[in-house]
């Protein structure tokens, strides 16, 4: 299959009442699993590639090649997402890379700033073909700067798509980043308001810490997108630690990724067969 734009996953999920999930991609380990993951499911799938992941690697070139490359060898369609953005510079990388879409995020910005740069990105992307998710009201957790409380207003919603021209839209609901318990809360009457109001789709940040049945039913108010990245991350880690556990001299790093990778596959197996049924 070839590269995906997000607006064309995510407008196949809206029409089955159904979401997307979309998985961060840390490692080149990280990126295969999400996509063998993928095929086991037989679904859509998004791999996102963050600012701080960007950051870890010292430049968005390398992984970003590599995760274009193994997207581009899936059986599915999958999305390369440059996610969490809040520098111009890197959206202007992603675009010369070739990735499907970006994520951009000005909501620490005031309101009307926040509409400049973003409208500003969008017809940037749109010009070379690429999807654009901005980010209206704070999603908590976020290097503490975003109070989990927040809330996204509909009216505030409409008025920024309608002025922005976003593709999908990231709101607040309830969600925390960087959760490692699934203890979340959504405002589900919430949801569902803002999917009766928004014309695009909405977008679910900081899903780690929403249950499954949660999830279930954030996506039966309205979600479309599903963002987990923590989640993936510990059953990554978990296996790492079992394996070496189990094998204290043990030194091939091919011995321990490995089962990794596989561990992480089928949870993005499980997410992405809950997201879709």
């Amino acid at each position: 299959m070839t590269l995906a734009t997000l607006t064309d996953v995510l407008a196949t999920a809206a029409e089955r009442t159904k979401a997307v999930g979309a998985f961060n991609v840390f490692s080149i380990e990280h990126a295969e699993a999400l996509v063998a993951g993928a095929e086991q499911a037989g679904t859509d799938v998004v791999l996102q590639v963050s600012q701080n992941a960007v950051r870890y690697h010292g430049a968005l070139r390398p992984i970003g090649l590599a995760t274009l490359a193994i997207a581009e060898a899936a059986s599915v369609r999958a999305v390369v997402h440059l996610d969490h953005a809040t520098e111009r510079s890197l959206v202007d990388q992603a675009v010369e890379l070739g990735f499907t879409s970006v994520m951009f995020d000005a909501s620490a910005l005031p309101y009307q700033e926040n509409v400049a740069e973003t409208a500003a990105v969008v017809t940037q992307c749109r010009a070379a073909g690429i999807s654009v998710e901005a980010e209206l009201g704070e999603v908590g957790g976020k290097d503490g700067v975003h109070a989990p409380g927040a809330r996204t207003r509909p009216d505030e919603a409409v008025r920024f798509v309608a002025e922005t021209g976003v593709d999908a839209l990231a709101v607040a609901v309830g969600s925390s980043h960087a959760m490692t318990e699934r203890t979340a809360k959504l405002d589900l009457d919430l949801i569902a308001e803002l999917a009766a109001a928004v014309p695009v789709p909405l977008v679910l940040h900081g899903s780690s810490g929403v249950a499954d049945d949660e999830i279930v039913r954030a996506v039966a108010a309205g979600m479309t997108k599903i963002n987990i990245a923590t989640h993936l991350n510990a059953v990554f880690t978990d296996r790492v630690r079992s394996v070496l556990g189990d094998n204290p001299a043990m030194v091939d790093s091919r011995k321990y990724l490995g089962p990794a990778r596989d561990a992480v596959a089928a949870e993005v197996a499980r997410l992405l067969t809950l997201l879709a049924s």
